[in-house]
């Protein structure tokens, strides 16, 4: 009697058939779906982070994941950064001014929008230098925000000196004009100066904030913590961790 059907290939035992298993769950695969492209994978595929990915996948999420290098992408990072610094610290402080109240979400707001304008400027990208560039910005746009509430407590305070120096006529008219600097003019010095000293003040107003107002400025030191957080994992590299290529299915050689 024929033990073979016909119509049905010969079973075979002399050569072992491997089944690849997956290395998180261990079951046998005879096809799997690429996680980001959606496509199934016949012969082998990459493990990413426990998910699988093809060949293609893989190389463009590698080349994602990797952190942008030049000065120009750094240059196009801290200028979008800056734009939304600015206007954070718009809004950060309209709401100071008008509530009189510190609220902390604007803060994490505002990292919200630095971290997404860095990583709008490289292209979903991150790493330190933008990481460092994000933190470095949130702080100054928090510090920029505080920068009109101390002017008006300066002006406040020494409003009868200004008047006084007002009155007195200026040592240099009596002198005549100023002759003319071949370096630069006085103007374009004291410009530089008060956007110089801009700078050092708002950067330093935080600080005076949080020592000049404690305990209580332990609420603001946590809000300008919150906020330079946000902005901190936003712009961080993806983790990515590849493992791989497992391959899912060999031919099976004929049986002699």
């Amino acid at each position: 009697m024929d033990s073979n059907p016909q119509g049905t290939e010969p079973l075979q035992f002399e050569t072992a058939v491997p089944a690849v298993t997956s290395p998180d769950t261990g079951d046998a695969r005879t096809g799997v779906t690429c996680m980001a492209c959606q496509r199934t994978i016949d012969v082998e595929y990459f493990d990413l982070n426990g998910q699988p990915v093809c060949e293609a996948c893989r190389t463009q999420i590698t080349a994602h994941a990797t952190t942008p290098k030049g000065i120009g992408v750094l240059a196009r990072a801290g200028l979008f950064g800056l734009g939304a610094a600015i206007l954070g610290a718009v809004l950060y402080y309209a709401v100071i001014a008008i509530a009189n109240l510190e609220i902390g979400i604007v803060a994490i707001a505002i990292g919200y929008m630095v971290g997404y304008a860095v990583r709008m400027a490289t292209g979903g990208r991150g790493g330190r230098r933008f990481q460092v560039l994000a933190l470095l910005l949130t702080y100054w746009a928090v510090g920029l925000a505080y920068t009109p509430l101390a002017f008006q407590q300066m002006t406040g305070s020494g409003g009868e000196a200004t008047a006084s120096s007002e009155a007195a006529p200026a040592p240099e008219a009596a002198l005549g004009p100023e002759p003319a600097n071949a370096e630069g003019s006085p103007e374009d010095m004291s410009l530089m100066l008060a956007v110089a000293a801009l700078l050092v003040l708002s950067m330093a107003l935080p600080v005076l904030v949080v020592i000049g107002s404690m305990p209580s400025g332990l609420i603001s030191a946590a809000i300008i913590a919150f906020g330079m957080h946000q902005a901190w994992q936003m712009t961080a590299a993806p983790t990515v961790q590849i493992t791989g290529p497992y391959r899912i299915a060999t031919e099976v050689p004929a049986s002699v």
